[in-house]
């Protein structure tokens, strides 16, 4: 929806107006609409607006409530602010706007720390108290919206993407060695706090914080997994009943949530085509669909358009479908890099960058179809998880999912990067946290709270944000979440995973999509890599700064050039390609 920013003085002394406009700058593309900065002694705040719901000039950001002593910046939707409205008003709150922003300020006013349970929806904002002269700052249960921050003795300063931080020339650059390990061993997923930078880091889904006059902090995780047993006394009849009717309402509120169209960006996989099907369950007319596919490699197709127009045909959407050659895809690398917050390997973070950049021209806001996976257990390798009987759980869950064991990733570092087996470590912490589960409902709860935050959420909301377009994604509706966790695995993994989303699509969807093989968004250059693809990575691999920086072991690099699609993750991700996106972010955002 937005991107919000700001500096927080522990000495009072006034931030510089003009640090906060250099921020702005890299959020602009977030917030294309408007512009606002608020300063109060010690403080700049500043915002970029997506304008979604209401339009007027009313719901302009930062937001001042100088009844309430209150401003926000605020980046995200709530779902269900209309109903939030009507308690604070029965309450003795009136508003002067329309709009989700100001029901933030009157519930921060109601509910204090709490105010974040009674929200439904995806959201990374900033409160100032000029009265208590406190910052109170917070992001949504399953980290939709991002909120990176840089804390020193002195100061505070945030903001929506890591781009902006780095305006700021005394921000440490210098790599986390630890952030380094889960980035190249967890597929490029760095658990908050850390990120790759020393001198940055975000906050945690599910999580506040707030930050005192005199420097000091206090956080809380407000909403977790850990405690959800399996419920295994209810039938398959039941599960997808309910299943069924919590995803329909999850759609809905995220259709009424806005003031404008909202369209869906169709892949043509079971996941974005089910959304499709319950949005005409809601008689949505004229619904704006949208598909994007690449060139061909021998090995893979570059399109799922064959399902995709199944799906329209059926439902008559207003559709536009993309094709975008390699020499587009390779002349965009750049400028797709350059707008990522932290380097994304998956391929299809550059798929979603060139879509969004089409389909922005036409919308503001589209539902996309993630989570659904990690949610409900599609992809391949959790009932290889699951059947795996040897080993302790982290020991299972490594050998289908690291990309890299701790012996190949001392391999491809240097030695100034060596360590020890740091994600083996946060692996097995964060899956003992789910205890009285077996291990595939533990692995399904760590995803969804950790890993899918910092790889398929992360790449959507950057890349699609990056055009001034609005992601939002039902399957991770907190309240659906909470219900499916509780699932058995067995209606998991049936039908060869998805089986209740399978049974609910089949009444709506036409059977080839049902039951197609699972497929990814493709990118086959990315994944196979040859020709001028090549020639880029070798180029960014073997330059002067990859050699200055000492980050990678020259003969590793050596032996992936030999043969660069022949060296693949447990999940088919290319390690070539890992290491140049790595190298070119580092290039860009560290370097420059």
């Amino acid at each position: 929806m937005c991107g919000i920013c700001g500096e927080l003085s522990f000495s009072q002394q006034q931030p510089e107006r003009h640090h906060i406009e250099l921020m702005l700058q890299t959020l602009k593309r977030r917030g294309p609409d408007a512009e606002g900065v608020y300063e109060d002694r010690g403080i700049a705040l500043g915002h970029r607006r997506l304008a979604i719901i209401d339009l007027s000039s009313r719901s302009h950001q930062p937001m001042v409530d100088h009844s309430l002593f209150l401003t926000i910046v605020f980046n995200g939707t709530i779902y269900n602010y209309r109903e939030l409205r009507t308690q604070l008003q029965e309450k003795g709150y009136s508003f002067f706007s329309s709009g989700d922003t100001e029901v933030i300020l009157k519930a921060y006013a109601e509910w204090g720390d709490a105010c974040v349970n009674h929200f439904i929806g995806m959201f990374a904002f900033a409160i100032w108290d000029s009265r208590r002269r406190e910052l109170f700052m917070a992001r949504d249960r399953l980290g939709i919206k991002p909120l990176y921050y840089n804390l020193s003795p002195t100061g505070l300063r945030f903001a929506s993407n890591v781009q902006a931080l780095l305006k700021y020339t005394d921000v440490d650059r210098s790599i986390d060695p630890i952030a380094l390990h889960h980035h190249l061993t967890l597929h490029a997923v760095v658990p908050a706090p850390r990120t790759l930078l020393q001198g940055v880091r975000k906050l945690p889904p599910a999580t506040w914080m707030r930050v005192l006059p005199d420097g000091s902090c206090q956080s809380g995780e407000y909403w977790s997994l850990n405690q959800l047993g399996e419920i295994t006394d209810k039938s398959a009849d039941q599960w997808q009943e309910e299943i069924h009717q919590a995803l329909k309402l999850a759609v809905k509120r995220r259709l009424d949530a806005a003031d404008v169209p909202v369209g869906v960006l169709l892949s043509g996989g079971l996941d974005s085509s089910l959304l499709v099907a319950l949005l005409a369950e809601q008689n949505v007319q004229d619904l704006h669909t949208f598909s994007v596919g690449f060139e061909d490699q021998p090995e893979e197709s570059g399109n799922e358009f064959f399902y995709s127009d199944q799906v329209v045909a059926r439902y008559q959407t207003l559709h536009k479908k993309f094709v975008i050659p390699n020499s587009e895809v390779l002349k965009t690398l750049p400028d797709c890099i350059a707008n990522m917050s932290e380097p994304m390997v998956g391929q299809d973070a550059v798929a979603f960058y060139l879509l969004s950049q089409r389909v922005s021209q036409d919308i503001k806001v589209v539902q996309s179809g993630q989570g659904a996976d990690e949610v409900f257990g599609g992809y391949f390798w959790y009932p290889l998880i699951h059947q795996e009987k040897t080993g302790t759980a982290v020991e299972r869950f490594a050998k289908y999912y690291f990309d890299r064991s701790h012996e190949e990733f001392l391999e491809t570092v240097c030695p100034a990067f060596h360590g020890l087996d740091h994600t083996r470590a946060l692996v097995e912490e964060r899956l003992n946290a789910y205890h009285d589960v077996e291990l595939l409902q533990a692995v399904l709860r760590f995803d969804v709270s950790t890993l899918i935050v910092d790889d398929p959420v992360k790449r959507v909301d950057n890349m699609t944000m990056a055009w001034g377009l609005e992601a939002r994604v039902p399957f991770l509706d907190h309240e659906l979440v909470e219900l499916a966790a509780q699932m058995p695995i067995s209606l998991k993994l049936a039908s060869g995973g998805k089986h209740i989303l399978k049974n609910i699509a089949r009444t709506l969807l036409p059977a080839t999509v049902v039951d197609r093989p699972k497929g990814y968004f493709p990118m086959p250059a990315l994944k196979y890599v040859r020709g001028e693809f090549l020639h880029w990575m070798k180029r960014i691999l073997l330059s002067e700064a990859c050699r200055n920086r000492g980050l990678f072991n020259p003969q590793y690099v050596a032996k992936l050039l030999a043969d660069p699609s022949a060296y693949l993750t447990t999940i088919k991700g290319n390690k070539l390609w890992h290491l140049a996106l790595l190298e070119a972010w580092l290039q860009h955002h560290v370097d420059t």
